[in-house]
């Protein structure tokens, strides 16, 4: 898959992963591109550790969940660590 490829299926894979997840989010079409690249990233690693498979067909359903899954656990990731620096630095 090539690097057009990869930013197409990393921009509706983090659109995707952003309208199921609720919760803080890095903003913007580079946040939501960011997210979605690294979590087919993430995604396509542990596909491939689990035996699955890596992402190799832009048209395969099993790449598309692959990086939307990897996208939702990057969010919550970010969720988590971001609502935990939230509420330490609150207003006094």
């Amino acid at each position: 898959m090539g690097i057009v490829g990869w930013l197409i299926l990393g921009l509706v894979a983090g659109l995707i992963a952003k309208a199921l997840h609720r919760g803080p989010e890095p903003g913007g079409l580079l946040g939501t591109l960011a997210v979605g690249i690294g979590g087919a990233v993430v995604g396509g690693l542990i596909a491939s550790l689990l035996g699955i498979g890596a992402l190799s067909s832009f048209f395969n359903l099993g790449t598309w969940l692959i990086a939307i899954g990897g996208a939702l656990l990057v969010l919550v990731i970010y969720s988590t660590l971001a609502g935990g620096r939230s509420r330490m630095s609150g207003p006094a």
